[in-house]
């Protein structure tokens, strides 16, 4: 089921807000928990019956070897709470080995079924071409959301074999794991901060005030994806579908449709996610935060998929060893998390590449961090930096460093979007030296809402020579701006003053949204 879907937005979502707050005036948490477990099943299900069996099987797995590792024996030996001599002795060294090894089976098997699923295929295909084999390709179906809630039970597991969670209640695991508004794109959220609060429902009375942020941030990303992300996808689509037919603006501008397009349809999906979740009493953690106003690549990484970054971090980077055996070390150890990165979300070698040009460029910005810009800062301090013309160079220097950091990552993304590193190589040597021509008018008119082109034609400028690119243009502007310099959708709804003229303006985008849902797509990270 799709946030920006009528059979959500009419039926689904008010059912489940009327249903988890009346359990919660009856003063029955628990039972809003069942419910609200069992409205998050039947929101994927509504995808496909055979990925709702693949995940509950997954919660049912997952949640034996959470039982078996939380069981008192086991941790009495790790904490040392039997004796220390003769057989408690060989107790110890037992239940310890046992413990890892559970652990150490449990993850194994969430990635083999996360291989098996997201790269078995590619495995063969790969098998195929260097070795001259024949293999058939099994066509397997991605189960929506899988990277997302396998890495969360990945998670979970290792936490609780770390002794930072202990016999979690089955309806609480079950929650935990399927919570609708993060089920599918995420963000990646750890037991600490959602299991406190499904303990504490029912315990303090609805948040009105909450209710409101979270219904305007629903919105405010409703409309991010509906008349931003989709529009841009329309001239993405057919950029990437005619390329032998694009010069070279067209490809400059097909290169930034996708950045802007795949920007508005993430950002919007964690909007809704947290408005969702501040509409049920449920704060989920902030996944997006303005990437695009970001000065460096480390920056970014601090800003874009912020829990994913925070996974690789807390469970792949330190475990290596972080940045204490070294500095070489560390940089190999960066390569490393975004070769990870680049692969967990895509099973291609294009994926890769997007992967490592953002790790080849996050080493070299720490590298000089660590070196060129410690000796600048140094010198630096003698002089006067107060002054207006301080300010201003200041300025000027962050507001270059942003467009430089988009410009990379914008055409990092060729390689995320494209279907094969060939395809990606064709746009950005169309871009670099393709024909200069005029832009083609057919990628124009791919950007032309009728409800725009409607106001168009009420300002008599339809009969304009440059009218189909006027839309086109507006609507690139627009989306530049409020990806790179205006307000994010958390800072809007923060400073937000709900009264009449809000709430019409809410209303009217409600509205123009809902009347979008017959030409709307599914959000892209979908296919992660």
């Amino acid at each position: 089921m799709l946030f920006n879907s009528y059979i959500f937005v009419f039926v689904f979502f008010p059912i489940c807000l009327l249903g988890h707050y009346g359990l919660l005036k009856a003063a029955k948490p628990r039972a809003a928990r069942v419910f609200l477990t069992a409205m998050s099943l039947w929101f994927y299900g509504w995808f496909n019956l055979s990925y709702l069996l693949i995940m509950v099987c997954s919660i049912a797995g997952n949640y034996l070897f959470h039982r078996l590792l939380s069981r008192k024996e086991l941790l009495d030996c790790v904490q040392g709470e039997t004796a220390q001599h003769g057989a408690g002795k060989r107790t110890l060294v037992f239940g310890s080995a046992a413990r890892l090894a559970a652990a150490v089976l449990a993850v194994a098997l969430n990635l083999g079924v996360l291989f098996y699923f997201k790269y078995f295929d590619f495995f063969l295909d790969t098998v195929n071409g260097v070795f001259g084999t024949a293999f058939v390709l099994r066509g397997i179906l991605l189960p929506l959301g899988i990277s997302f809630f396998t890495f969360q039970q990945i998670s979970f597991i290792v936490d609780t074999y770390r002794g930072e969670v202990q016999n979690c209640p089955l309806d609480e695991y079950a929650l935990f794991v399927s919570f609708f508004p993060q089920l599918i794109a995420g963000p990646i959220v750890n037991h600490e901060e959602m299991l406190p609060q499904f303990q504490a429902l029912g315990k303090k009375k609805p948040d009105w005030e909450q209710i409101a942020q979270g219904l305007a941030l629903f919105v405010l990303g409703l409309a991010k994806k509906t008349l931003l992300a989709d529009t841009l996808g329309a001239g993405v689509d057919y950029g990437y579908a005619n390329l032998a037919a694009l010069g070279r603006a067209d490809a400059c501008l097909v290169i930034l449709f996708y950045a802007l397009q795949l920007y508005f349809d993430f950002s919007g999906y964690c909007d809704m996610a947290v408005g969702l979740g501040r509409m049920l009493g449920i704060e989920i953690p902030v996944n997006f935060r303005s990437p695009y106003k970001a000065v460096n690549i480390v920056d970014f990484w601090k800003r874009w998929h912020i829990t994913l970054n925070r996974f690789f971090t807390k469970y792949v980077y330190i475990p290596l060893g972080g940045n204490r055996k070294g500095e070489g070390r560390m940089y190999l150890n960066l390569l490393l998390v975004f070769f990870l990165s680049g692969l967990w979300h895509g099973a291609g070698f294009h994926f890769l590449v997007w992967g490592m040009l953002h790790g080849t460029l996050y080493a070299a910005t720490r590298f000089w961090q660590k070196r060129v810009r410690r000796k600048t800062d140094a010198a630096d301090t003698a002089k006067d930096r107060t002054g207006l013309a301080g300010r201003v160079g200041s300025k000027i220097m962050t507001i270059m460093s942003q467009i430089a950091t988009f410009l990379y990552v914008s055409v990092a993304w060729v390689y995320f979007r494209a279907e094969d590193i060939g395809q990606a190589n064709a746009l950005l040597l169309t871009a670099w030296k393709g024909e200069l021509k005029k832009i083609s008018l057919d990628l124009a008119e791919c950007l032309q809402p009728d409800e725009f082109w409607y106001v168009i034609k009420v300002l008599h400028l339809d009969n304009l020579s440059f009218s189909r690119y006027l839309l086109m243009f507006l609507i690139l502007a627009a989306g530049l701006y409020f990806s790179m310099a205006g307000k994010n959708a958390q800072e809007r709804t923060a400073r937000l003053k709900y009264g009449p003229v809000s709430a019409a303006a809410l209303v009217v985008l409600t509205v123009w949204c809902i009347l979008s849902f017959s030409g709307v797509s599914t959000f892209l990270y979908f296919n992660f």
